[in-house]
């Protein structure tokens, strides 16, 4: 096969074949390929799509460019989550002990953080001593005790994906669904998953910013999952504004700490139930569990009795983290500025901007533009309204934590255009648009 006669065929909006994207994916892998006819790869699937055949057989090439861990001999059946990105989405720090609590063993890979989208291993960074770079052998060994891992991704597994992931960001081709979707499902699959939750958000400070697109991202990654074997639920969530209070790293991982220890914002912890129920539900295979009042009984308590708090406590203790910031989160990362920002008028919010917010808080260290960058753990914002919330002038809107003076007049300045005002009463947002089921899933 020849790399141009592939490029050639899918600019031309013709269907590659299984053995046709498999080579290129290998060949690509094993630099046998140069990045400029990846890119041209890339563009013309960018320009033409792929269909859902080809996008399985993408995912699939991509998932075996490398390793394929095998959590069958310790875990009878993985489940895993994963969230497309958002404000103030620590939900992976609440949702994955509450399950291990319910006596299902859950092994993660997570991610880093890049623009302003929080990546969950810096959060879990923000804990002394945390460890998330794991061999695969230590990886295995968690999972099965205390039956709880959240680590980095090796970089055995899905190599493709972060080649090609490099080379989507450089040539403006991110913003296509099939290689979205093939981005996350190659990860998932390549990681041991049987049954899969994904969290897709929808609006201001998320990916895709309307519900159809969001949707059909959905829906594409649910047949991918379908087709390779896998049992999968996909919720789609807002992201118009946080999730959730804090924004930002430590200031996130107390507020997974506080929701572990039966407190915790009311929309956040409403959120980690429902994505629980799902993943519980999954495990299940229909019959230990359902989604209904059975389940959010016992993932309610489970996060009353200590039992989940207990289990993340192990997660932390088990990959060299210091146990007592659980106890006392006053030990996490801290900052010299803390600063109230108030509302300057009367009214009903209409407009809690998640992407102005996220990038205010970006502006003052919690996030990174590229990888390998540097980050302030402890800065961030918190923000105790929501839309549809009545406020008089001079509420507290949001606290800002800085560490550096000069950067508070732009998170001042984002944070006055992230805010917007009506006077009459405005409809709250709903947590979840709808949820879509793979054919496995909702026997």
């Amino acid at each position: 096969m020849r790399a141009i006669d592939i490029i050639e065929k899918k600019r031309d909006g013709l269907s590659l074949s299984e053995d046709e994207i498999k080579w290129f994916v290998d060949a690509y892998v094993r630099d046998e390929i140069p990045d400029y006819q990846a890119a041209a790869f890339l563009m013309a699937v960018y320009l033409r799509g792929m269909s859902r055949e080809e996008t399985v057989h993408l995912t699939m090439a991509m998932a075996h460019s490398g390793d394929v861990l095998d959590l069958s001999g310790i875990i009878d059946y993985a489940v895993d989550k994963h969230s497309s990105g958002g404000v103030g989405d620590k939900t992976t720090l609440v949702v994955l002990p509450l399950v291990a609590a319910c006596g299902v063993p859950v092994a993660k890979m997570s991610g880093r953080g890049l623009g302003f989208s929080g990546g969950t291993l810096d959060k879990l960074e923000s804990i002394p001593g945390y460890n998330v770079n794991l061999t695969e052998t230590q990886f295995l060994h968690n999972a099965k005790d205390p039956g709880i891992v959240l680590a980095g991704q090796t970089r055995q597994l899905a190599p493709a994906d972060g080649k090609l992931y490099a080379l989507r960001d450089v040539t403006a081709t991110v913003s296509s669904l099939p290689l979205i979707a093939s981005s996350i499902m190659s990860k998932k699959i390549a990681a041991g998953a049987q049954g899969i939750v994904l969290d897709v958000k929808v609006g201001r400070g998320a990916f895709m910013t309307n519900l159809e697109q969001a949707k059909n991202l959905a829906q594409i990654m649910v047949d991918i999952g379908v087709d390779a074997g896998r049992d999968m639920v996909a919720v789609i969530s807002d992201m118009n504004q946080p999730l959730g209070v804090a924004v930002g790293n430590a200031l996130e991982m107390a507020e997974a700490v506080e929701t572990l220890h039966g407190g915790g914002p009311k929309d956040f912890r409403e959120h980690c139930l429902k994505v629980a129920g799902h993943m519980l539900e999954l495990a299940g295979r229909g019959r230990q569990w359902t989604e209904g009042d059975e389940v959010r009984s016992l993932l309610i308590d489970k996060l009353e009795n200590g039992q989940a708090l207990a289990k993340f406590k192990a997660l932390v203790a088990a990959q060299g983290g210091d146990v007592r910031v659980i106890d006392d989160p006053t030990l996490l990362p801290q900052t010299k500025i803390v600063e109230a920002f108030k509302s300057k008028r009367d009214g009903y919010l209409s407009q809690v901007a998640a992407d102005d917010i996220a990038w205010a808080a970006f502006g003052l260290g919690a996030g990174r533009e590229k990888k390998g960058d540097p980050i302030d753990l402890a800065v961030g914002l918190k923000i105790y309204v929501n839309v549809g919330d009545r406020v008089a002038a001079g509420d507290t809107l949001a606290t800002i934590y800085a560490n550096d003076e000069s950067k508070l007049e732009a998170c001042r300045q984002r944070l006055q255009g992230a805010f917007a005002y009506s006077d009459t009463p405005v409809e709250p947002l709903p947590l979840f648009y709808d949820t879509l089921y793979g054919k496995q899933a909702s026997v």
